[in-house]
């Protein structure tokens, strides 16, 4: 046995006296973790939380051990927790920083709660974390980037929370993942090529955030991928073709990017596992690859909104699992009375639930044979197509269907009766079509239905009175029809509505029953050009959810009603064409939130309001009401009718309220009774019209203008000498007094104004269209009149 020299055994314990003080050093900064300090750290962690009425966490007594408390559990001995699982307990708060010393955690789970603030740093120090799952919350920040120090983790969950920033790179060092789940966050810039190393990686979810730049190609390394879901980003360019050749896959999901390119022909036997292929809302072209019709067992294709043309390809029959197909808005074509066979053959697919293959170039009558769809089939989309015929009595053997959506084609003959079975349907459009004969009455049997739209057909007869029995309806849409009779009680009857009532356009007759009123949640009702009569009834001041009331073109009488002044969310008051006397009311000045006012071609008399919205004359529309007297305020500048003149010409709502004159008497230009096309100097010449009237007081159906004598001519005889005698006395009058910023406009530079607005108006309407100034000049003309009446010498 050797010996040690005297000066190596000096400095051999002088080292272990070094090291022994070094750790007891150590030891008293750092305490031992143990499950004392696990017990502490949930404290903390619970101390963060917003605790309301009902604690879940109520077991969690600290003078029991934690693991028996909700959520936790520990090893076998009892030593550490290894598990905290709170899952959907509606936690809020943030989530402490002291979870790191939970050192044996090996997995956390806390989606579906409420938690907030930021991932704490100290996530980092649990080594031994296997699972991270913070789906489902509010988490706000970035992730952290020493993350990558949890060499452990297999699942990373933070699915549907607020995270920002760029996507992590470091997270490639995480060499164990199976699933990185980051959807439904806030993550931007490119996907880094480095995630390939994660060669254990099965589901890759990064779907819904602001991801741009290219699909690496290094991607298709992950052997192992069955999901690969990179859906709702910025994402460009084309797919690497090794993509397609990933066999694994069992889902690839790239709907709404900006990707463009051919689909492969071959993709159905590069990936011969698929269950889903999803590729809407891109710019793919190309033809429907016929491989993806071999793939038995695929459970949905999606490629709706892209640039796809062709046909469906054969051998859709193959497809027994198919529950969603969605080919809609492409330009996917079927020709002749046999274009939509392929309805036939869908047939075969008994769990087919969704089908989707509107907004295409499809041709063909609907065969008997859509009444043998899966029984499980629930919706149906076929609309903006050109599907002709009539639709088959079939359809109401599909008792599950829930939509059904057959509008813009071109589907004449009746409704079946046989849709009355359809007693699950919750959605019926069946809009712009030449569809005929009455609406059913058994379409009361629908009672789950939510939106009905028959608009734009030629159905004929009444409104069906069964349609007080649609309880849950939200929007009911029936213009454009040639439906008559009164309206019935009960479709006013329907609490829930509360989208919109459209029966526009029709031939209703009688009066508005009194249980309008009843609709205190509708947003829209429309029942303008009709030939409802007698009075509006007060009880409209009920519907105060009202913001669009369109009542135009029909022979209502009366007053206006007051009530009308409840509806302070009203945006629109259209009660244009009618036949509505007295005065404006005063308390219409209160509807502060209304965008447009339209009370023309009524009986209306006495002054016009000038407070409130009145002030904004872009907004009102007066004109054919010959007995208003309209008054020129004298607050900030406003001259009244001269601003609500030049206003209108300014943003065109001129053009707009004109082209409802040309079927007035008066309002006509001469070449239209020539068999000449509407056009924008028709417009122009209805404006003028308006203008003469506006200053005359006289409409162009005037008692006194017989023969050749009209409105424009009466001006015309009278503009060189005589002007004075074709002013409307009430609008001189309330000139008398006019001024600006305190100084006085003398009656000479009101007379002057007032010539040179008839003289636009004249110029507006020269017999020939050429001969008439553009609507831009009119708007010149205007503001230089007002501009030499508010401030002359400028």
């Amino acid at each position: 046995m050797g010996f040690f020299p005297s000066n190596m055994i000096l400095q051999f314990a002088i080292f272990i006296v070094f090291i022994t003080s070094k750790c007891l050093l150590l030891g008293a900064k750092t305490p031992r973790l143990s499950i004392t300090t696990d017990k502490e750290a949930l404290i903390s962690f619970k101390s963060g939380l917003q605790v309301e009425t009902h604690d879940p966490l109520l077991s969690w007594d600290q003078s029991l051990s934690p693991c028996n408390w909700t959520g936790v559990r520990c090893n076998k001995i009892g030593t550490r927790v290894v598990k905290l699982h709170l899952v959907g307990l509606g936690l809020k708060g943030s989530i402490s920083p002291q979870i790191g010393n939970l050192s044996y955690l090996r997995s956390l789970q806390l989606q579906n709660n409420h938690l907030m603030g930021t991932f704490p740093n100290q996530l980092s120090t649990l080594f031994r974390l296997r699972v991270l799952n913070m789906s489902f919350n509010d988490i706000e920040g970035v992730i952290p980037l020493n993350i990558s120090r949890c060499k452990e983790l297999e699942i990373l969950d933070l699915e549907r929370n607020k995270i920002s920033g760029r996507f992590p790179n470091e997270l490639s060092y995480l060499t164990k993942l199976k699933v990185l789940n980051l959807g439904k966050n806030l993550l931007f810039g490119s996907i880094p090529p480095s995630l390939a190393n994660l060669s254990s990686l099965i589901h890759l979810r990064l779907g819904t955030n602001g991801l741009d730049g290219l699909i690496p190609e290094d991607l298709s390394r992950l052997q192992k991928l069955k999901q690969l879901d990179l859906t709702i980003n910025n994402l460009t360019g084309t797919v690497p073709p090794s993509i397609y050749n990933m066999s694994t896959l069992l889902y690839l999901n790239l709907a709404s990017n900006g990707l463009w390119g051919i689909l492969p022909s071959n993709v159905g036997d590069t990936l011969p596992n698929l269950l889903a292929f999803e590729f809407c809302l891109n710019k793919f072209s190309g033809t429907i690859p016929i491989t993806l019709h071999n793939l038995t067992r695929i459970h949905v294709i999606r490629m709706a909104s892209n640039l796809l043309h062709g046909t469906v390809p054969p051998g859709i029959e193959n497809l027994p699992e198919l529950q969603y197909y969605n080919i809609g808005f492409n330009r996917i074509v079927g020709f002749g009375d046999n274009g939509l066979d392929f309805l036939t053959s869908l047939t075969n697919c008994s769990r087919l639930s969704h089908l989707a293959v509107d907004e295409n170039l499809l041709e063909g009558v609907i065969p008997e044979s859509v009444g043998n769809l899966s029984k499980v089939f629930s919706k149906l989309y076929m609309g903006g197509n050109r599907i002709h015929g009539r639709i088959p009595a079939s359809i109401g053997r599909l008792s599950g269907l829930t939509l059904l959506n057959l509008s813009y084609n071109s589907i004449s003959y009746d409704i079946p009766q046989e849709i009355c079975h359809l007693e699950e349907l919750m959605i019926l459009e069946l809009a712009a079509n030449k569809l005929s004969g009455k609406i059913p009455t058994s379409i009361g049997n629908l009672k789950n239905l939510i939106q009905i739209d028959l608009s734009g057909n030629e159905l004929e007869g009444t409104i069906p009175t069964t349609s007080e029995n649609f309880k849950k309806m939200l929007s009911l849409d029936l213009s454009s029809n040639k439906l008559n009779g009164s309206i019935p009680n009960g479709i006013l009857n329907l609490p829930s509505l509360s989208a919109h009532l459209n029966l526009s356009n029709n031939l209703l007759t009688g009066p508005l029953p009194q249980e309008i009123g009843t609709l205190n949640c509708v947003i829209a009702v429309d029942l303008s050009n009709n030939g409802l009569s007698e009075t509006i009834p007060n009880s409209v001041g009920n519907c105060k959810s009202l913001v669009k009331w369109l009542m135009a073109g029909n022979k209502f009488t009366g007053p206006i009603p007051d009530t009308l002044s409840e509806l302070k969310g009203l945006e629109t008051l259209d009660i244009s064409s009618n036949k509505l006397s007295g005065s404006i009311p005063d308390s219409l000045q209160e509807l502060q939130g209304l965008q447009l006012l339209n009370l023309s071609f009524n009986d209306l008399e006495g002054e016009v309001p000038v407070g409130g919205v009145f002030k904004n004359h872009s907004i009102i529309h007066l004109e054919g009401n010959p007995k208003l007297r309209f008054i020129w305020a004298r607050e900030k500048g406003d001259f009244g009718l001269a601003n609500l003149l030049i206003d209108r010409a300014a943003d065109q709502t001129s053009i707009t309220s004109t082209n409802a004159l040309k079927g007035s008497i008066g309002y006509i230009p001469l070449e239209y009774g020539t068999g000449q096309k509407p056009s924008t100097a028709g417009d122009v010449y209805s404006y003028g019209i308006t203008l003469l009237e506006l200053f005359t007081g006289k409409s162009p159906t005037h008692e006194s203008f017989t023969g050749d004598l009209s409105l424009k001519k009466w001006v015309q005889m009278a503009f060189a000498t005589n002007v004075d005698q074709v002013l409307d006395p009430g609008l001189m009058l309330a000139n008398c007094s006019l001024s600006c910023d305190a100084r006085s406009i003398s009656p000479e530079a009101q007379m002057d104004c007032s010539i040179a607005v008839l003289g636009v108006g004249l110029a507006c309407t020269a017999d020939s269209p050429d001969g008439r100034i553009s609507m831009r000049d009119a708007l010149w003309k205007l503001k230089s009149i007002r501009e030499n009446l508010i401030m002359p010498g400028k």
